[in-house]
């Protein structure tokens, strides 16, 4: 067990409501629009997922924004792609934090510090408030590496969806 008052308590009080209030429709839709503009340039695929907070349970078993992003990671099948090559970008709102979990693919190659790099420069823009900018800036730090390392080819399809998903 790994019990924090005061994490539980932002994650209690971090609602649903607290996600639109960071990141409006507006905000949303133009990373919608980033991804797709991104994937258009390389043969990568990027999912965005935000949750506001942790159920309970979670909290008491000491759960942590990496081991949830691997677990959406998994759930949201983004290691099913054709070239091993899904990037998964999973924002905890409560505890504003950020992880990039990558497919075999891209990871062996781009490496945990670089996407710990890039998650260290997304929250920077998180302490100020300035979600959609920081994750804007991930989305195309990370657009840089998938274009060096996983070049687009003709067959190339969309394999997930472009619109960051809410949980």
């Amino acid at each position: 067990m790994n019990w924090n008052v005061k994490r539980w308590l932002r994650h209690e009080l971090t609602g649903k409501r607290a996600v639109a209030r960071v990141l409006p429709a507006e905000s949303l839709q133009r990373l919608t629009q980033d991804i797709a503009v991104s994937e258009k340039r390389h043969g990568g695929e990027l999912r965005l997922v935000i949750e506001h907070a942790l159920q309970l349970n979670w909290l008491w078993n000491g759960v942590t924004a990496h081991d949830r992003a691997v677990k959406v990671f998994s759930d949201l099948h983004v290691w099913d792609t054709e070239a091993n090559n899904g990037v998964l970008i999973y924002l905890l709102l409560a505890d504003r934090q950020v992880e990039i979990v990558a497919d075999r693919g891209i990871n062996r190659i781009v490496g945990s510090a670089e996407w710990s790099r890039i998650c260290r420069l997304m929250e920077e823009s998180f302490r100020t408030g300035n979600f959609e900018e920081g994750l804007r800036r991930g989305i195309a730090e990370i657009t840089r590496h998938l274009e060096k390392h996983s070049p687009r080819r003709d067959e190339d399809v969309n394999e997930l969806p472009d619109a960051p998903m809410m949980l």
